[in-house]
């Protein structure tokens, strides 16, 4: 008799580990990918350019822009908002300063500053940055972390480049005179006081230029 119920508890006892074993359990969750994580967790273009909080692109004054301009025709998407900037249109009968410039450029980094400390001041010509490094959303973070607003515009496909014969350097600036000449401060300099980019407006467009 006791050897019988030895037997059956040793049956049980096995026929418990049995069940055990065989219980189905539920795997464990992969591990999130990092370049899932990288791109839910990325801002939107909305997100960034409300964080670089960008003053809104020139607005057309006119129909036309100057004619012979090397500017007309010359359409570029608006970096802080929707929509594009018709350049030649938004900049007739104004001076203005077009600063090429990428996210990438350390030297571009140093003289954001100095831009947008001489665009606050009374009687400063219309500053517009062209980013051209194909960058729109590091360039607005990089905007935003410098405390950078003036108003901002994209060359994508490097149409203004091509049309201004830029050399392969940045930070690069141009003035645009109320007529339309546009003129690139030669040699190339990067700008690191409001004063320095005074005294540059000044001598490419005259002591009184202003908007």
């Amino acid at each position: 008799m006791k050897h019988a119920l030895r037997w059956a508890l040793a049956v049980a006892l096995l026929a418990a580990a049995l069940v055990v074993a065989l219980w189905p359990r539920a795997s464990p969750a992969p591990a999130p990918s990092p370049i899932t994580e990288a791109v839910v967790g990325a801002p939107s273009i909305d997100q960034l350019r409300s964080r670089a909080a960008l003053q809104p692109c020139p607005a057309a004054h006119g129909s036309a822009g100057p004619v012979g301009s090397p500017l007309a025709g010359l359409v570029l998407p608006c970096l802080g908002q929707p929509g594009t900037v018709d350049l030649a249109v938004a900049l007739a009968g104004r001076a203005a300063l077009l600063n090429l410039w990428g996210p990438l450029c350390q030297p571009c980094a140093q003289e954001l500053p100095a831009l947008a400390a001489y665009a606050a001041e009374p009687g400063a010509v219309t500053v517009l940055g062209v980013e051209v490094q194909q960058l729109p959303d590091a360039a607005l973070e990089e905007l935003a972390a410098l405390n950078v607003h003036y108003p901002s515009v994209s060359d994508p496909d490097g149409k203004l480049r091509a049309v201004l014969h830029a050399p392969p350097v940045i930070p690069l600036t141009y003035l645009v005179s109320a007529d339309g000449k546009v003129t690139q401060v030669n040699p190339p300099e990067v700008m690191r006081s409001p004063e320095q980019v005074r005294a540059v407006v000044a001598r490419y467009l005259g002591p009184g230029a202003s908007e």
